[in-house]
């Protein structure tokens, strides 16, 4: 559920520096640990079945990264084939014309037959009759050298580009294979979570039922905040992080839909509200950072799914949830617009859409102020 956060945030460090910085991770990491411990303590048939999709969510996560990364391959092959057919054709085209060119500088050779620069030499009476064809009959065989050796260069160009074309054909159809169970593996475990969903939306149909496991999942991403936070007070950012505050109203959107619930709005009977909000959108639409800044949390939790949080410096963090894929690992750094994730609906969710937060300091803000107005 809980596995890593974030420690070091200096551009660059010290040996001394990043030695405390791996100290400080690893504590983090046992803190993590005992909350973990402590949060898995219940083994209730509903426990396990939250276990079963954190599970399942967490394979169709790498199950669609996966897929993303062989489509990628898949698309680099296919730009590969495509030049190596453009210089195929073009080889192909040369290799005629020199084809032709060789012969007629064969038919020539046959016609002027077996004479050499010695007979041209004793056949002309002027000597610069005699110069002259000497000349012309050496930039003759000069010529047809050189036609040959072009020609035979282009063939074997040709024989290399028919074994690279059969190589990259080959590794095509292995991706497309290969894209093909990944795509089968992930419908499955597709199946098998709404199985798993069906059987917990079963278990808190009534709106108490709701109530408390809406508050369970505020807890945990309350205590995971609590954790980056204090880790956070110990660490420096890098310059181009310390811009935040001034970015009210300036901010991009981190994905493109429809708000379906606001900051602030009601969840349950008026009991629960929302600390931030869900955009509708389709599964896959690619997440984007809304600023630059560092990751310090990428990894499944139980309520928000597959989350990922990014440290903007100066107390302020961005919050991601319900994705089907996370694209950037804990301590790796992040640009404004940058994709790091897609949305999905991890965490039980019935819905695609994107849960997203705004903090400062530990305390939601409403993050509809800081997008840009369209």
């Amino acid at each position: 559920m809980l596995c890593a956060l974030a420690v070091s945030f200096c551009a660059v460090c010290t040996h001394a520096d990043e030695a405390a910085d791996k100290a400080r991770l690893e504590a983090v990491r046992k803190n993590i640990a005992a909350l973990k411990a402590e949060l898995e303590k219940t083994k209730s048939a509903r426990e396990e079945l939250l276990k079963s999709l954190e599970d399942t969510e967490k394979n169709i996560g790498d199950l669609s990264n996966k897929a993303q990364q062989i489509k990628k391959q898949i698309n680099q092959g296919e730009q590969k084939l495509d030049a190596l057919k453009d210089e195929r054709s073009e080889l192909q085209l040369k290799k005629k014309n020199e084809q032709q060119q060789v012969g007629q500088h064969i038919n020539a050779a046959y016609r002027l037959g077996q004479q050499s620069s010695i007979k041209l030499l004793f056949n002309q009476q002027d000597p610069t009759t005699v110069a002259r064809n000497i000349r012309y009959y050496d930039y003759f065989v000069q010529a047809r050298s050189e036609k040959i050796t072009s020609y035979t260069a282009t063939i074997a160009r040709l024989d290399t580009i028919e074994q690279e074309f059969a190589f990259e054909t080959a590794k095509l159809k292995s991706n497309y294979d290969n894209l093909k169970q990944q795509q089968e593996a992930l419908n499955a475990k597709k199946k098998q979570r709404e199985i798993t969903v069906a059987k917990l939306n079963k278990d808190i149909n009534s709106k108490s039922g709701q109530l408390s496991q809406l508050e369970k999942d505020r807890q945990n991403l309350a205590r995971l905040i609590e954790q980056v936070t204090a880790i956070l007070d110990e660490t420096e950012m890098r310059n181009d992080t310390k811009l935040f505050a001034g970015l009210k109203g300036k901010l991009p959107w981190p994905t493109q839909g429809r708000v379906l619930n606001s900051f602030g709005s009601s969840r349950v009977s008026n009991k629960v509200h929302w600390q931030g909000m869900l955009i509708g959108a389709n599964s896959g639409t690619p997440v984007k950072a809304i600023h630059n800044g560092r990751v310090v949390f990428s990894d499944y939790l139980r309520g928000h799914g597959l989350l990922i949080i990014v440290d903007h410096g100066a107390g302020y963090l961005s919050l991601y949830g319900h994705n089907q894929a996370l694209y950037k690992e804990l301590g790796e750094w992040v640009t404004a617009g940058e994709t790091i994730a897609a949305v999905g609906n991890t965490g039980g969710q019935q819905q695609s859409a994107l849960y997203f937060e705004l903090r400062h300091n530990g305390k939601p803000t409403d993050p509809k102020r800081w997008f840009k107005t369209a």
